[in-house]
């Protein structure tokens, strides 16, 4: 198994700066704004964007976790996998949405979390970032904000690894 770095912990607080700066601009700065991670791995995104904005703007912006599961088309199909419930303690309706998963491939997992949000309540806008956009898209879903475009093939695996979870910042491509 073959495994290529192609980001690293400076390149990726960088993109994220970059990706927290955008937010801000395109919305015209913080106010009425919230950061949902879709679970497992948008999650430490979300909280370190929400942390950026927060520093940028001088306000705490809510961040919350979604868990998607329920909402997958495969989700009959898929092993069952250990994860928490959603973890939203704010109200969506009429917010901003900023939409965290550190990784975008066919849209699928997009495709579930708008659902998941949508029974929450009616947000203003739901904005998608992502540290990583790979292309392979099969639903017409596409980010916002995105760190690093990585072309891969549809059988390589692109894998981040958080401090908060694995103990180092990267992202690796898995042949």
């Amino acid at each position: 198994m073959e495994v290529t770095k192609v980001m690293d912990e400076g390149e990726i607080r960088r993109a994220l700066t970059r990706i927290a700066h955008e937010i801000v601009e395109r919305n015209k700065g913080a106010q009425d704004l919230v950061v949902i991670g879709v679970q497992s791995r948008g999650v430490p995104m979300a909280k370190r964007l929400a942390g950026l904005i927060s520093e940028i703007e001088g306000i705490e912006v809510p961040v919350g976790s979604l868990n998607v599961a329920l909402y997958r088309d495969d989700f009959a199909t898929r092993s069952a996998r250990t994860i928490s419930a959603s973890d939203i303690t704010f109200d969506v309706t009429d917010k901003i949405v900023i939409l965290v998963d550190e990784v975008l491939f066919t849209g699928r997992t997009t495709r579930a979390a708008l659902d998941a949000i949508m029974d929450l309540g009616r947000p203003a806008v739901v904005q998608l970032a992502v540290l990583i956009d790979r292309g392979h898209r099969e639903l017409p879903i596409r980010a916002d904000y995105v760190g690093k475009n990585i072309p891969t093939a549809k059988k390589e695996s692109v894998d981040v690894h958080w401090i908060e979870t694995k103990g180092e910042d990267a992202v690796l491509i898995v042949n």
